[in-house]
């Protein structure tokens, strides 16, 4: 009997994801457990096994697309058996727009064919070359996109060309080959006479694809969907730093990324208006603190979370970032330690960033960016000293957290991480 094969739900909030290779081609054995495709969310990569043994039948989705769960991608069975039946219905209507489109491309491809000069480059909106603009054109390599003929029933004559050509930028035969693999060339170049040369040819654009074209499409969701804005303020680092150098002599690797995270979580739990979600116009007050912060992976930006933070010690909060990000970065975190955060860190500090604006990732409301620690001069007693301080870019929803409420939470982190010494209790010793 035939079996369906889905695609999987890897986590409770994702809605799709992207098949991005086939193990196992139309046609072709396979057993009980085996890996039979590879998909991406926008937080990592998994892979697909087959239910049951059998002949894969048929596959529903390409590579590079992107599929609904719980969507049908294949079906397994024994050969000769109907597989149609498993067939998700719009991907059906869509093949079958696909098989028209196909014919009648083919269809104009075979008349294009008879108007169009045997030359590919020539082949411009279905016009017909005289023989001496086909001529001109192959002397100079000059190959337009799109021309308009001036002779009967829009026939290419030579004078259309030559007007086209002394009006456009010349390329040089490097710059040439160049732009016809992809290159793009710019309305003027710097050689003699507005001459394309190859340097002034720009590569060709990217397309954004995978997880990095689901990342980019989920900011714009958050911008388009939040009312964002930053506040920015800074808070002295000199019992941060002092903490850490201990804490680094006695062998522990508690750095400055965890004491900061651990300031957070208690100053959340003095400000909880912050520690929420808003899902469908409602705002939700987490009891729970779940943490994200922020890591950077071969596979682009993944944001691990730490779970009831409220309840841990400096020293396990530390033990599962520090576990969390290794996983995250060598691509074997589990689905469901991507999701749930209620508040979220992004620390760029290390990269000398002294203050930015991080996004938020919807339904959070707040996300604390952290810089670099640096030198400030600060009035003291009459004179005048450099002290450390650690910037922090806080960024809330005005739809719910207004700057009143932000400003405070600012306050009491500052005074969280001023005073870490004392609030992480013990581990200062």
């Amino acid at each position: 009997m035939a079996t369906p094969v889905e695609m999987p739900r890897p986590g409770i909030t994702v809605e799709e994801c992207l098949l991005v290779k086939w193990r196992v081609r139309k046609g072709e054995p396979v057993a009980a457990g085996q890996v039979i495709a590879e998909i991406e969310t926008d937080k990592a990569g998994f892979e697909v096994e087959a239910p049951v043994a059998g002949t894969l039948l048929e596959t529903f989705a390409a590579e590079g697309e992107l599929v609904p769960v719980f969507t049908n991608i294949c079906v397994i069975g024994q050969p000769g058996e109907d597989a149609e039946p498993f067939r998700p219905r719009p991907a059906a209507q869509a093949a079958r727009v696909r098989t028209e489109e196909s014919a009648a491309s083919s269809s104009l491809a075979a008349t294009e064919a008879r108007l169009v000069p045997s030359s590919p480059e020539l082949a411009t909106e279905r016009a017909t070359f005289s023989p001496r603009a086909r001529r001109f054109a192959q002397e100079r390599g000059f190959f337009p996109e799109a021309v308009r003929g001036s002779g009967p029933g829009g026939r290419v004559l030579e004078e259309d060309l030559k007007r086209l050509y002394f009006a456009s930028a010349r390329t040089s035969p490097l710059a040439r080959e160049l732009v016809r693999s992809g290159f793009e060339a710019p309305a003027e170049g710097s050689g003699v006479n507005r001459l394309v040369r190859a340097a002034d040819l720009s590569e060709p654009p990217m397309r954004l694809a995978g997880a990095r074209e689901i990342i980019a499409r989920r900011m714009r969701e958050s911008l388009a969907s939040t009312a964002q804005y930053t506040l920015h303020a800074s808070a002295e680092a000199t019992g941060l730093l002092s903490l850490r150098r201990r804490l680094k002599e006695s062998g522990s690797d508690i750095n400055i990324n965890d004491l900061v995270m651990y300031c957070v979580v208690r100053a959340l739990e003095e400000a909880p208006e912050l520690n929420a979600e808003l899902i469908d116009g409602r705002l939700y007050r987490r009891r729970s603190i779940h943490l994200g912060f922020a890591c950077d992976t071969p596979r682009g930006l993944l944001v691990p979370v730490i779970r009831n933070c409220q309840e841990l010690t400096l020293e396990e909060l530390a033990a599962r970032a520090h576990r969390l990000a290794d996983q995250a970065s060598s691509g074997a975190i589990d689905p469901g330690d991507l999701a749930g955060a209620t508040f979220t860190v992004s620390n760029l500090g290390s990269f000398g960033i002294e203050s930015f604006t991080p996004i938020i990732n919807p339904p959070q409301v707040a996300v604390l960016g952290v810089n670099a620690i640096q030198l400030k001069p600060i009035r003291r007693n009459g004179a005048v000293e450099f002290v450390d301080y650690i910037g922090l870019s806080l960024t809330l929803d005005h739809q719910v957290i207004d700057g009143a409420p932000g400003a405070r939470f600012l306050q009491k982190l500052r005074q969280k991480i001023e005073e870490v010494e004392a609030a992480v209790g013990p581990t200062a010793s």
